[in-house]
């Protein structure tokens, strides 16, 4: 076991010199904040571990590095959450002599926090800090997914160094613990065609922000089946979020990357999640600094009304579940679904190739396609990844 005063400096912020709400009604106050006063070296007791990440190397977006102080000192500021949500802030990794030497110090915060249960919860620096969060995943041994919430998908057509816009090819890539990737939001105009159709023929779920802004909830079940989550800033629109390197006049509006942050929040398989390229350079009055703190009060706030449903699912003889039976007509396929009584989310429900229920998040418009001789496109994707 790692000591983790190695590898994390404590939080060290000034004060503000003013807040609206009192201290013993902000977030802050259920924080355990790690000090050069109060040392924490045991977050296992926490459901979640803040982490910064001041390194902006091997990104041209520099200045992204001094966001981690900047958000957590806007997130201290928000309103507490009601209930016993417990949360850690351990620091700001220490920055390695090179990038690689951040990397590996983030992989090893990270694994050591995924075997006590605890999520990490990463404030970035750049989205090629995502390597360190998936070599985590990888040193699980099990199979996992990714979802990315971002405008461009970052996988250059061409042979160069893999940085901010270049990581994915070394996740990707020969990796057969991969089970999905999904990319969320992505901007067609901002993005090359050839990239697009490359991930499309490795079935990755590639959703376009008309889609998702066309019926947003639909996108909670990729959610729901996402074990590290990562958002990009610039996914959202420039007046709403200008301190992005590389912003665009088009994007998620604030109140939808929030809702999208909850619905990460919320998802009972996540292990990892984080927020990057924010860059207080390039800000104006703290309108990104201030959105980011308040995605990640929204995902804070939607993890601590998490009902552990994935864990439940294998027992729907407890009332907690419903089970629809629904037959497609000129097909042998029967087709089951569940539905929580109590969250009114719906699952498929699969097979796997040693006769194990495997439960695939899914929608109600889902079970309705069903219901009319359609196939869901969902149970055909589940099936294509060797369920």
């Amino acid at each position: 076991m790692i000591d983790l005063r190695d590898y994390i400096d404590p939080v060290s912020i000034e004060k503000p010199l003013w807040s609206h709400i009192p201290e013993t009604s902000r977030l802050s106050h259920n924080i355990q904040i790690n000090t050069d006063n109060n040392i924490l070296n045991k977050p296992e007791d926490s459901g979640l571990a803040i982490i910064g990440v001041p390194d902006d190397r091997r990104s041209p977006n520099k200045g992204c590095a001094e966001a981690p102080d900047a958000v957590r000192a806007e997130l201290y500021q928000l309103s507490r959450i009601p209930g016993r949500q417990k949360i850690t802030d351990l620091g700001n990794i220490k920055k390695g002599v090179g990038f690689d030497d951040t990397l590996t110090a983030l992989t090893d915060v990270c694994s050591q926090l995924l075997e006590q249960g605890v999520i990490p919860l990463i404030i970035g620096g750049s989205s090629s800090l995502n390597l360190a969060l998936n070599r985590a995943l990888m040193l699980t041994g099990e199979r996992y997914s990714v979802a990315s919430v971002d405008s461009r998908i970052d996988w250059v057509n061409e042979s160069r160094e893999h940085d901010a816009y270049n990581y994915l090819p070394l996740i990707l890539k020969n990796n057969k613990q991969l089970l999905n990737f999904v990319n969320i939001g992505y901007q067609t105009y901002l993005n090359d065609p050839q990239v697009l159709n490359r991930l499309k023929k490795k079935n990755c779920d590639l959703i376009r922000i008309g889609e998702v802004r066309n019926d947003i909830q639909e996108v909670e079940p990729l959610f729901r089946d996402s074990d590290l989550i990562s958002f990009d800033i610039s996914a959202v629109r420039q007046s709403d979020a200008p301190g992005s390197w590389a912003p665009s006049s088009n994007g998620f509006y604030g109140e939808e990357i929030c809702l999208l942050s909850r619905y990460a929040g919320l998802s009972d398989r996540l292990k990892i999640c984080g927020f990057f390229e924010t860059n207080p350079l390039l800000d104006s009055r703290k309108i990104t600094v201030n959105l980011q703190a308040q995605m990640l009060w929204f995902f804070i706030e939607g993890h601590s009304q998490k009902q552990n449903e994935y864990a439940a699912l294998g027992k729907e003889n407890s009332g907690r579940f419903v089970n629809y039976h629904v037959s497609i007509k000129d097909s042998t396929e029967e087709l089951v679904f569940v539905k929580s009584t109590m969250t009114n989310r719906w699952w498929i429900v699969l097979l796997d190739n040693k006769g194990r229920k495997q439960y695939i998040a899914c929608s109600y418009k889902d079970y309705l396609q069903a219901s009319e001789n359609e196939v869901p496109k969902r149970w055909m994707k589940a099936i294509s990844m060797n369920f």
